[in-house]
């Protein structure tokens, strides 16, 4: 189990630095300043022990949208602020954003017991409904406009959501998630061990699993964007089919398309459609992608189901109910948001690299008897941002990285290249960014000697 775990929590998002985590202020029942990522506690039940990460922007309107962004397994609020593009989408057009941190089984979200199913659980489900009520409670947030989006242990928890609360939630995005209720036990909760553990239901099964949650409600049910790469080894591609299948019957529609196109290169997409033509589920086929989603781009094509493009209304920072004591900072997180274009190419080169930049490179393995997950930490001690990063290693044993999360890693013999991709380029002047990757090996996993920052030796804390 330890080992199927560890490559399962390993392949995803690694967990932000503890220098950026322990910056952030705890605020309690009080607004996160705007334009910065804040921690908020006293926010309500919160049975499933999370941390809530609160994004506000400066544009924020006057009774504005909700998104909750849930990371993948072994990953953080934070973390999923600083390597997703939903804050820079918050920013343009006026909504919040809720980033929750997992606490259970590496910082997995409670995708498997009995509790996650049913509705008012005592498990993380609710306190996640505690931090979308503070929102709408402190920032007036607008009750008809809350989604949930999320990465693996993410999108399955983006699943449930919508399923145990479907009169809260009005659509979800999942990436590279399961259906809701796959997992029967903790102990089945080990996809990376099991290439499909959720196929062989029927459509009506699934749907039922969803109906069952909520009995006596009758609709609407929230609408469901769904996305996974053909590539993924560690949360098979053949479940997002499992995901058409649910979805599609709990709308009551044909499991056949009402349309395919191809929205842009390697993107093959699935529209189910009902009587008035309203696009009820849509599901993307990411042609090579390995557990890599969002990338660059992905996350706009979610906020754009969610109908959240339109102008927003621009209004100072809604003022909360009076609480006693309040303290309010901001988190030493990323630079405000994520600013870098959709249409950015992971490939593209730095026009300036900091050549001689100040960086510690933090090195966490996770191995097992012939393979090893890693989570890489890049800290830029010195005074000016990076602007493209590029990290270079050596191994010293017969290491071979099979798959990598957060940057476009390439291996030519012993050497090692990691560069950023679309979404997380730039590394502000005492700031973090992180990557992981999945490897193999025979004989000892022996960390690496030393790491360079496009070209500049790294501290290796």
């Amino acid at each position: 189990m330890k080992r199927l775990l560890a490559a399962f929590a390993g392949a995803v998002t690694a967990v932000l630095c503890a220098a950026a985590a322990l910056a952030s202020v705890l605020v309690s029942a009080h607004p996160a300043a705007a334009a910065t990522l804040t921690e908020v506690t006293g926010f309500g039940a919160n049975p499933g022990n999370l941390r809530m990460y609160l994004y506000v922007p400066n544009s924020v309107q006057q009774n504005p949208p909700i998104v909750l962004a849930m990371h993948t397994c072994g990953g953080t609020g934070p973390g999923f602020y600083s390597s997703t593009e939903f804050a820079s989408l918050a920013d343009r057009y006026g909504f919040i954003v809720i980033y929750p941190s997992a606490s259970k089984k590496m910082n997995c979200f409670d995708n498997w017991s009995e509790a996650s199913k049913v509705r008012g659980g005592q498990t993380d489900p609710v306190s996640l409904m505690s931090m979308v009520t503070y929102v709408e409670q402190q920032y007036h947030g607008d009750p008809n406009r809350v989604f949930a989006t999320g990465a693996s242990s993410g999108a399955m928890m983006t699943n449930a959501m919508l399923a145990l609360y479907p009169e809260v939630f009005k659509a979800g995005a999942a990436f590279m998630g399961v259906p809701f209720t796959c997992f029967p036990n903790e102990a089945a909760y080990n996809p990376a061990g099991n290439s499909s553990p959720c196929v062989g239901k029927t459509a009506q099964q699934w749907g039922d699993a969803v109906r069952n949650a909520n009995p006596s409600y009758r609709g609407p049910w929230p609408r469901m964007q769904l996305w996974h790469g053909t590539s993924d080894t560690v949360v098979s591609y053949a479940e997002l089919d499992e995901e058409i299948k649910q979805w599609t019957n709990v709308h009551g529609l044909s499991q056949t398309p009402t349309t395919t196109d191809t929205p842009q290169s390697g993107w093959n997409r699935r529209r189910y459609a009902d009587a008035s033509g309203t696009v009820q589920v849509e599901a993307y086929t990411i042609q090579g992608a390995g557990h890599s989603l969002p990338m660059g781009g992905m996350a706009a094509v979610a906020i754009q189901f969610f109908g959240l493009t339109g102008s927003p209304s621009p209004s100072p920072s809604p003022s909360p109910s009076p609480s006693p004591s309040p303290s309010v900072s901001p988190s030493a997180s990323p630079s405000a948001s994520p600013s870098v274009s959709p249409s950015v190419s992971p490939s593209a080169s730095p026009s300036n690299p900091q050549q001689g930049a100040s960086c510690r490179i933090t090195y966490r393995p996770n191995s097992w008897s012939d393979g090893f997950t890693a989570d890489v930490t890049i800290t830029n001690t010195g005074n000016a941002p990076v602007n493209g990063w590029t990290v270079t290693w050596t191994w010293p044993g017969n290491q071979r990285i099979t798959n990598a999360w957060n940057a476009g890693v390439t291996q030519s013999g012993a050497q090692v290249t990691a560069r950023n991709v679309s979404y997380n380029p730039a590394i502000p002047a005492g700031g973090s960014t992180n990557f992981g990757f999945q490897a193999t090996y025979s004989g000892s996993n022996t960390a690496p000697a030393a790491f360079a920052l496009n070209g500049a030796a790294c501290t290796i804390a």
